[in-house]
């Protein structure tokens, strides 16, 4: 039986959660994050990660899916005085019913699947969690195997990176390395193996074709570089192609993670239309 604990007062148990919100070292040290909303949450049971505590608002009603879950879920139960709690959801409208303390899954590329359709994409030094959190997304909705973060980026487990996923951080696997080089070995490694068709295709508003005119049907790293500076002179150079995306009128170029989006949707319509 799960054990159940009472917390009145911001005590270094609260204080070590509420640092989780914003503090990333905190973070990467304990090895947690918070996540709050039913379908994040659902969605990381789910998917089998792991969670290490439930917390709630003492002396409230809870709803039947948090009842369920303070039931069934093996994790400690905090009942939290309902100002804490709110001060944990970050939002002065209202308080959340639920949060839970999920534990962060090795950074390792193994966790990426590998196969003949295998399409990952490669995020290059993102420095907004909203972004990660929007391409993580758009990645699970067009069939991504998962999603690499690469050099000095934001931190995908940041609350606004989980609240822009909705839920998709736990569905897709997300690692993060130190650079290109690490995903190049691994790249190498996968041809060695048999997968010898893996290509590397970056994007770039200069890019040599359109995205649409390029193949993406097979097994593919789809590169999107950094918010203001583009792909990393290492990307560039380790791509077997740029491709573009065309646009037209005022602006000058899309948003790193809406053009992410743009370059798997059209990956998805060609690995459809393959298909079928």
């Amino acid at each position: 039986m799960a054990k159940t604990l009472k917390i009145t007062t911001r005590n270094a148990s609260f204080q070590q959660w509420q640092a989780l919100l914003t503090n990333r070292n905190k973070r990467q040290r304990l090895g947690e994050f918070l996540v709050q909303g039913v379908r994040p949450i659902t969605l990381a049971l789910e998917h089998g990660w792991e969670v290490r505590a439930l917390l709630y608002p003492d002396r409230q009603v809870l709803s039947r899916w948090c009842r369920d879950l303070l039931d069934r879920i093996a994790a400690t139960r905090v009942a939290l005085a309902p100002e804490l709690m709110q001060e944990l959801g970050g939002k002065e409208e209202e308080s959340p019913e639920l949060l839970a303390v999920v534990a962060q899954p090795e950074d390792s590329l193994d966790r990426v699947p590998v196969g003949p359709e295998m399409l990952v994409v490669v995020f290059d030094r993102p420095k907004t969690p909203g972004n990660i959190g929007t391409l993580i997304r758009s990645a699970d909705a067009f069939g991504a195997s998962g999603v690499v973060i690469t050099g000095h980026a934001a931190d995908p487990y940041d609350p606004k990176a989980i609240r822009a996923s909705t839920g998709s951080l736990f569905a897709v696997p997300v690692v993060r390395v130190a650079s290109h080089r690490e995903v190049l070995d691994w790249v190498a490694a996968v041809r060695t193996r048999g997968l010898t068709e893996v290509q590397i295709i970056g994007t770039d508003e200069h890019g040599e074709v359109d995205v649409a005119e390029h193949d993406l049907t097979g097994p593919t790293l789809l590169l999107v570089g950094n918010e203001t500076h583009g792909l990393s002179a290492g990307w560039q150079e380790a791509s077997d192609r740029m491709v573009r995306i065309p646009i037209v009128g005022a602006a000058s170029s899309l948003n790193a993670a809406a053009a992410g989006t743009v370059a798997l949707y059209e990956a998805s319509r060609q690995r459809a239309g393959q298909s079928s």
